[in-house]
């Protein structure tokens, strides 16, 4: 698996890992920042953006390309960020690799099992016919049908590309994630904790990481940090770019 990324900046590695219909992109405004003191690296993880397509999503599965991704890079040992689906990736490549992470950084997800909230986004994306889509914002609409946010319509609307020969088609893999999708959902486990330095950001809108949760991080992760972020709901890194900024820069410089 040849992950699709790109790379900004010069010293320690930073890698970073998007969420569930995310990809490198989402990242990248907050990654111009970091690359002033850091090497990032920017992954597209499977079945997403510019990445290949396979039928098996799973944490497992993911956790390996990351190894893989490593290894074909010549990266003995990095800081790993990891956001929503990306950070439970990398609290799975953490328990099974821990000497390849320095610092381990989790923005708002929590090892636990979740319940499904993505159904109006399947919907809304199994409701766009990309057969009769002849402009952006025919695919819009159809999502509009379904989601009424912008700001959530915008985003997926970033999984929509246009194909050479005409026509539009998704850069996801939406049925194998859609077939996968109670996979991206189940609870972490670890038989060994992971006892190197980690930091859990929970944006203070959002419900991904709730104080009942901390018991569990703290099990799994014992030298834990876990701070909140004010004012900013699941897409921290959209809503506080600033103050995730510092708070990710002042840990990794400990």
């Amino acid at each position: 698996m040849k992950l699709n990324y790109k790379t900004l900046g010069e010293g320690d590695p930073l890698i970073i890992l998007h969420g569930l219909f995310g990809m490198l992109d989402n990242w990248q405004s907050i990654s111009k920042k970091f690359a002033e003191h850091y090497q990032v690296y920017l992954i597209d993880q499977r079945n997403h953006g510019k990445s290949p397509h396979e039928d098996l999503i799973d944490y497992p599965s993911m956790a390996e390309d990351l190894y893989d991704f490593m290894f074909d890079h010549d990266i003995d040992q990095a800081n790993i960020l990891g956001h929503s689906m990306g950070g439970k990736t990398v609290m799975h490549f953490a328990h099974l690799y821990p000497e390849k992470v320095r610092r381990l950084i989790i923005v708002d997800i929590a090892p636990r099992a979740y319940k499904g909230s993505h159904h109006d986004i399947f919907e809304a994306l199994y409701n766009v016919d990309l057969n009769l889509v002849e402009t952006r914002t025919d695919a819009e609409q159809m999502i509009g049908q379904r989601i009424g946010e912008v700001e959530v319509r915008s985003f997926l609307l970033k999984n929509l590309k246009r194909k050479k020969e005409g026509g539009f088609e998704w850069k996801m893999n939406l049925h194998a994630i859609y077939r996968h999708y109670q996979d991206i959902l189940i609870p972490l486990e670890a038989e060994i904790p992971f006892v190197s330095p980690s930091l859990f950001i929970r944006g203070e809108r959002s419900n991904y990481i709730l104080e009942e949760d901390f018991s569990l991080i703290k099990d799994q992760f014992p030298e834990a940090e876990i701070i909140t972020i004010d004012e900013a709901g699941h897409w921290v890194h959209a809503d506080a770019p600033e103050e995730l900024f510092n708070v990710v820069h002042n840990f990794l410089q400990k």
